[in-house]
């Protein structure tokens, strides 16, 4: 580990212990990784890449001392909430068009065969036919 890695890690520490005591000095506060880089003087890319553990133990830390989700979990969460209803939607829409595909392929079969069996029937009144009518 090479002396920038390490002084990345001691300011990463550092501003995990004042963003959980609630004396930030360089950012909004707010208990996420943004605001940890943020506080701590290092590009959050760097935070999320190379000081992955830092970030894990800081999410461990939230849970732990504040007794609260990370915000990005709770984010999470609700996406997942909403993604799942969206999925009970569509799969019922996918259910209610196979029922209605089914029942069309259905009248279109009885049609048929009443069609090929009743030939001399007459047609009721509030039939509109597509084509015109060939006896």
């Amino acid at each position: 580990m090479n002396q920038q890695h390490g002084d990345e890690r001691s300011r990463i520490r550092a501003a995990m212990d004042r963003l959980l005591a609630g004396q930030p000095t360089s950012s909004n506060g707010s208990l996420t990784a943004v605001a940890l880089a943020a506080e701590a003087g290092v590009h959050r890319m760097a935070l999320q890449k190379r000081h992955a553990d830092l970030k894990e133990a800081f999410y461990a830390r939230v849970r732990a001392e504040t007794h609260q989700t990370p915000e990005v979990e709770r984010r999470l969460r609700k996406e997942v909430v909403r993604l799942k209803e969206a999925l009970g939607e569509s799969r019922a829409a996918e259910a209610e068009s196979r029922r209605r595909a089914e029942q069309v392929v259905l009248a279109a079969a009885v049609l048929i065969l009443r069609k090929s069996t009743d030939q001399d029937q007459t047609v009721p009144e509030n039939v509109i036919f597509l084509r015109p009518f060939r006896d």
